[in-house]
């Protein structure tokens, strides 16, 4: 953790020690209100989308747990994400709250899964599309050559093909985990394959979720847009669309809080290749996050309102 935060807080000085924070709070403080209340509403769609795939793959287990509770559960796990040092957090409580429902702990974790590898390849996809269209106009700027974002797309794809279409060849190559403990182990992998083997049956449901993975990651591209327009910047979607995902993925390395100088930091390295000031990477990024923290605390609200009932 000391690691993290030291790494956090020196990418933010040095960021911070190269522009005249004068002028960002100048900036900042000529944001449009009204477009900033748009992005939230934009990122209020995200949530519900997100919630609605949640559940597609939930019914498909034949486990119905209510929209309103998988809603409150999911603005709880957004807090947890964003104020704790670490974004696991929420999907323990995802877990934690469907695990009764579903009858087992495994089969809630599994599905948790899922919705995370479908979303990292909605991502991906995002990050694809945005950096064939950047490439038509800046290519020489591109972090990433799309070709290598399509690559990855396609392999991932490949890869997590078989794990459906053929849930017990899956199981077996689990196997060799038993000699853990036989029966431990061995039960939970049944319960993965027989997931798996019910997804099989039901193609259409993951077709749903990719579709809604896409969405939910496109949508964020558009909340990022909104911020940037709150903002008077000029910044392109698309640039957006390469840089927002990308920015997403360097988050997963363990070595800052929640992203933060991170996130900066990329930001900066891209906008710096298309021309845009730092300023403007930094109040994008910051911003932005600011905003979904505001929201998250409606988790916060809903935590501790359940946590008394």
């Amino acid at each position: 953790m000391a690691v993290k935060i030291a790494v956090s807080v020196v990418l933010l000085a040095l960021l911070f020690s190269r522009i005249d924070v004068g002028r960002l709070w100048q900036i900042a403080r000529g944001a449009s209100l009204w477009w900033l209340s748009i992005a939230l509403a934009i990122f209020l769609i995200n949530t519900l989308a997100s919630t609605w795939r949640w559940r597609i793959l939930l019914k498909a287990q034949d486990i119905d747990v209510p929209s309103r509770r998988l809603f409150a559960s999911f603005l709880v796990a957004q807090f947890f994400n964003n104020f704790l040092p670490s974004n696991v957090g929420g999907d323990v409580i995802r877990i934690s709250d469907t695990a009764r429902p579903a009858g087992s702990k495994t089969l809630a974790t599994t599905i948790v899964l899922i919705d995370r590898g479908l979303g990292l390849l909605g991502l991906v996809l995002v990050a694809a599309l945005g950096a064939t269209a950047a490439g038509t106009v800046h290519p020489a700027a591109l972090p990433i050559w799309p070709v290598w974002l399509w690559a990855g797309f396609l392999a991932a794809a490949a890869a997590s093909a078989p794990a459906v279409l053929a849930p017990g060849g899956f199981g077996r190559l689990l196997q060799p985990l038993t000699v853990f403990h036989p029966e431990w182990v061995g039960e939970r992998i049944n319960t993965v394959t027989s997931v798996l083997e019910r997804f099989r049956e039901r193609p259409s449901v993951l077709a749903e979720c990719f579709g809604g993975a896409v969405f939910v990651q496109a949508s964020i591209v558009v909340f990022y847009f909104t911020v940037a327009y709150a903002l008077h910047l000029d910044v392109r979607m698309w640039d957006l669309a390469v840089i927002v995902p990308l920015s997403f993925i360097v988050q997963l390395l363990p070595v800052s809080v929640n992203g933060f100088g991170v996130r900066e930091a990329t930001f900066t390295f891209y906008f710096a290749r298309i021309g845009q000031p730092i300023e403007s990477a930094l109040l994008v990024s910051l911003v932005a996050q600011a905003l979904v923290m505001l929201f998250s605390l409606l988790g916060a609200a809903v935590y501790v309102t359940r946590k008394h009932v």
